[in-house]
């Protein structure tokens, strides 16, 4: 097993240990689309994270990885090929994520809002298995 990220101290409660873990603004992110389109490269999640610089992705990605939520595989080819996909740890946090996106495009609504990317939300409730 892979040695996992130091944290400063031990987390005042288990809240703020998951947090810790997902926070910042694209590790939620990244995992969702890990869940809604599978396996992807590098490339392929820096597409779908316009905002993101090269830089900060790749340290999201090593931390993801770290904690050992998602898997880096890298095939031995020229030009190098590395793929991302979720660990089975990481998998369980499917129903969590997805269902915090559906709120959050329920929000969204709610306010007349909308995503720069146009969202199925039938096909996020359809990949989680809601019977809505």
């Amino acid at each position: 097993m892979k040695k996992l990220r130091n944290y400063d101290s031990a987390p005042g409660c288990s809240m703020e240990a998951a947090l810790h873990i997902m926070g910042g603004k694209w590790k939620g992110v990244i995992l969702y689309h890990l869940f809604k389109d599978g396996t992807l490269r590098f490339s392929e999640l820096q597409r779908f994270l316009t905002s993101i610089n090269q830089r900060l992705l790749t340290k999201q990605l090593r931390e993801l990885e770290e904690d050992g939520l998602i898997i880096r595989e890298v095939y031995p080819v020229v030009p190098p090929k590395v793929e991302y996909s979720l660990s089975d740890e990481g998998r369980e946090l499917n129903k969590l994520v997805l269902d915090l996106s559906i709120w959050g495009r329920k929000w969204l609504e709610r306010r007349g809002l909308k995503t720069a990317v146009e969202e199925d939300l039938e096909e996020l409730e359809k990949i989680l298995g809601d019977p809505k």
